[in-house]
């Protein structure tokens, strides 16, 4: 299917959801982990009308959805390729579980919902991509997995995406790490990162990136995606 876009994203009012990195996320409270379970087996049922189902990941309180598509088509010109991303089809899928949610009185917790990946500065992705593959997943063809990159994303989602910087020469610190947040949580994340005594270091991009440092110049970086209510692109 179509990868979609931002505007197009934005357009279905997913006011449960953010898009993070590639897919999209929602975070639902729940009273026990047998209201979750029940909660899931309706996921489920709808999943499978559709023809898709999300990644769960739940405790005691929390249950944890990610949607995204492994067929999503992106298009480099005349050049067709096979990506990890937001398609029709997720739209849909949480729009359903969104109309659950309610059936079920549960609430999304919009604000606690992140994601986290690592970023690599280095001038050869090809030639190490197959190092972190194996050493991060056991599995060669994790390498490039979802992507036209030589991005490292495990099939199973034990591990965060590695993603590689192009840097002609990198010097000194290359690993760092990125967090996605929701708007309305990014600038108190920095806030408060800033408050233990780290330091923003390039806010060019703000508010969608803010790159921060800690006291020995460790960075990471604050990543924040435009309001899924919002029809800009």
């Amino acid at each position: 299917m179509e990868m979609l876009g931002g505007t197009q994203i934005a357009a279905a009012r997913l006011t449960q959801w953010c898009q993070l990195a590639q897919g999209l996320h929602a975070r639902y409270q729940i009273d026990d982990f047998a209201a979750g379970g029940r909660f899931l087996v309706d996921i489920g049922e709808a999943g499978a009308e559709l023809g898709h189902q999300p990644i769960v990941s739940m405790d005691a309180r929390h249950v944890d959805l990610k949607l995204v598509s492994d067929d999503a088509i992106f298009r480099d010109g005349e050049t067709e390729h096979v990506a990890q991303w937001v398609t029709q089809k997720d739209l849909d899928l949480a729009a359903r579980i969104t109309e659950i949610a309610a059936r079920h009185e549960l609430s999304a917790d919009v604000a606690a919902v992140s994601h986290v990946e690592l970023g690599l500065d280095n001038s050869q992705s090809a030639t190490i991509a197959p190092v972190w593959a194996a050493l991060l997943t056991g599995d060669p063809d994790a390498q490039g997995r979802g992507t036209p990159s030589d991005e490292v994303r495990d099939a199973t989602g034990r591990v965060p995406n590695l993603w590689f910087g192009d840097v002609p020469q990198a010097d000194g610190q290359r690993f760092h790490l990125e967090v996605y947040v929701t708007p309305e949580v990014a600038t108190e994340r920095i806030a408060a990162a800033v408050a233990a005594g780290g330091t923003v270091v390039d806010d060019s991009q703000a508010p969608s990136l803010v790159v921060l440092a800690d006291q020995d110049g460790n960075r990471g970086v604050v990543c924040a995606p435009a309001p899924m209510a919002s029809t800009d692109d």
